[in-house]
């Protein structure tokens, strides 16, 4: 691409009488504002544990299923950035989620030679940013619109694979809330000093694909060409760095959910908001070698039995009907994520010189997340209830590379029988739990 822009009528001769040595200092300079980035993950897994959609509701039927294993391209995504001068600014993302998607268009023999559309493979595409920026006072003061990162939690404001130890992003925060959350809105924000500041307007989640294993996760995305405004919500994130190596961060959410839709409901829903409101602190230390993060997040859901109700009575009304894209199940009141991950770098032991940049990271993580923490019909979805350990490497030959190795063990609290005889019918069977092993390589770096 430099060779390209760089080399171009290098020796032509502008109307005006612009020398060709001229032209190609300006084409050098215009090449020096554009910024081409990106970073990806490749990854193995094994899973020793039932894949059955079915492992949850009578557990005791799985606990012998055999292991099954998984190759994945989680996210691999395409920086274009540029800077137009005086202030002024463009960021873009690609990203393709599990190595994106394709059909196709094929002739079926075995069906008399009828065409036939194809899924040739799942995925997904998404354009994850698209913004432009203006700066003001020197970066103190931004104002950014278009499509931006909501930065409410860790793992949202800090999703690059070299910002995490885990083969997959971490889980908790990806189950209870959108990940990476991406949306349409208009985003003031600056530096000012040892603190960094970050407002937003958005439109509002939509309640309809609020799910009870995941919680919101699902409510910024939206099956149409556009996105459904009827309600409108605030984001806001502040970062403190007056700590050497230390960052703290505190962020949170407040919107309706309810009738963020194209569907109208009933005049008896005329009292329900399905007001959201998420809290979220976290923090990363990076010094002596160590690198520390942690997070607790919690969410509150207002009229969570009511939209459970609406839900329910649409999931009956439409369960026929081809297409539809949502997913009425019950929804919790609240939810709740807390994590804590640490690493060590071996290297640091030896006192290498500077100019030598390999790191190798043993590291531990310990999360607990609960999409169902309280609410009417949390007795129904104890396996929401989850613990998870993770151990593992991160070495990097070169800054922008790091492989990893993981073991986790997922668990569930065990169930409390109180001498209930195996046969009653009373009695619960406890979860499978559930540990895996993965290895994955992923890069994040700057190519121009």
């Amino acid at each position: 691409m430099v060779l390209a822009l760089t080399g171009l009528d290098a020796q032509a001769q502008d109307v005006d009488g612009t020398t060709g040595a001229t032209q190609q200092t300006a084409k050098k300079e215009k090449v020096s504002r554009l910024h081409v980035g990106g970073y990806g993950e490749a990854v193995m897994t094994r899973n020793f544990y039932s894949q059955s959609f079915n492992r949850y509701k009578k557990p005791e039927n799985y606990k012998d299923d055999a292991s099954h294993g998984r190759f994945d391209l989680p996210h691999v995504c395409l920086n274009i950035g540029y800077d137009f001068g005086k202030g002024w600014t463009l960021g873009t993302e690609i990203e393709f989620e599990h190595g994106g998607n394709g059909t196709a268009v094929e002739i079926e023999a075995e069906e008399a030679g009828e065409y036939e559309a194809e899924v040739e493979k799942g995925g997904e595409v998404n354009i994850e940013q698209f913004w432009i920026n203006k700066e003001f006072a020197g970066g103190k003061f931004n104002i950014k619109a278009g499509e931006i990162i909501v930065p409410v939690g860790y793992s949202n404001a800090y999703h690059e694979p070299n910002q995490f130890f885990t083969v997959y992003r971490p889980e908790g925060e990806a189950t209870i809330m959108p990940n990476t959350w991406h949306q349409v809105g208009l985003s003031l924000w600056g530096r000012v000093k040892d603190w960094r500041y970050e407002a937003q307007l958005l439109s509002g989640l939509n309640s309809e694909s609020f799910t009870a294993e995941n919680f919101v996760h699902y409510g910024a995305t939206s099956p149409y060409e556009f996105k459904v405004a009827n309600n409108y919500a605030g984001a806001v994130r502040v970062d403190n760095y007056s700590i050497q190596g230390l960052r703290i961060g505190l962020s949170g959410y407040y919107g309706y959910t309810f009738r963020n839709t194209l569907r109208t409901p009933g005049a008896k829903y005329d009292d329900v908001t399905g007001a959201l409101g998420i809290v979220a602190l976290d923090f990363q230390l990076k010094r002596w070698g160590w690198i520390v993060r942690g997070n607790i997040d919690y969410a509150h859901l207002s009229d969570a039995d009511e939209i459970s109700a609406y839900n329910q009575a649409n999931w009956t009304h439409h369960k026929y009907q081809d297409g539809n894209p949502h997913h009425y199940t019950n929804i919790g009141k609240n939810a709740l994520a807390y994590a804590l991950e640490a690493g060590y770098n071996m290297m640091a032991i030896s006192q290498q010189p500077k100019a030598n940049r390999q790191k190798l990271y043993l590291f531990s993580r310990f999360e607990h997340y609960n999409t169902m923490a309280a609410g009417t019909y949390a007795s129904m979805y104890k396996y929401t209830k989850r613990y998870r350990y993770a151990v593992g490497v991160n070495y990097q030959p070169v800054s922008q590379i790091t492989i990893k190795g993981e073991y986790s063990y997922r668990f569930f609290e065990k169930p409390n029988n109180n001498g209930l005889a195996a046969d009653s019918p009373l009695y619960q069977q406890s979860y499978n739990n559930e540990p895996s092993v993965s290895i994955g390589v992923t890069y994040c770096g700057n190519f121009l």
